[in-house]
């Protein structure tokens, strides 16, 4: 590999780092900057580049929040461990959804969505979309301030709406 390469790797490592925890599209800012930078290796490998790249991050954050998300440490009461129980349950119900359909369209999305074109239409209409609906719900109270106010029926319409982030940029 060059070291040409090998920085453009690294510029896509550091996107994906900065994005990944900000409530933007991650996969969308990766593949605009792959666009401009052009890594030079075969569509399988950019595709398993991405994956393993967001692996990282996740791991990151798994590795931040083990403790609040481990139901079974020994340090929690009974009562938190069953806490931590519910909001996985949760999680398993609003991922389910995107998930279904992510392995069902797998190949379609990616053949279909996985371009620049796509990224910047939906940055720019998910960022619009975003606008009117801060200022739209500014000043309302929130419903749901606590985990525990969230039902599964709204975690599975969360997963529902999910869905969407399926394509990237949104």
């Amino acid at each position: 590999m060059l070291v040409t390469e090998l920085l453009k790797a690294i510029v896509l490592g550091i996107v994906e780092g900065i994005t990944e925890w900000l409530p933007i599209s991650s996969t969308g800012h990766m593949i605009l900057v792959e666009q401009f930078i052009q890594l030079n290796a075969s569509p399988l490998f950019k595709e398993m580049f991405f994956v393993v790249i967001q692996l990282g991050a996740i791991m990151a954050v798994v590795i931040l929040y083990f403790h609040k998300l481990n139901p079974f440490s020994p340090q929690k009461s009974a009562t938190e461990k069953q806490e931590t129980m519910a909001i996985w349950y949760k999680v398993i119900v609003g991922v389910l959804p995107a998930a279904v359909l992510g392995l069902l369209f797998d190949d379609w999305l990616n053949d279909n969505f996985y371009n620049y074109q796509t990224v910047a239409v939906m940055l720019i209409l998910y960022g619009v979309l975003f606008i009117v609906i801060e200022n739209r719900n500014q000043g309302r109270p929130s419903r749901i301030n606590d985990i525990k106010d969230l039902t599964y029926k709204t975690a599975f319409l969360i997963g529902v709406f999910q869905v969407l982030s399926l394509i990237p940029g949104t």
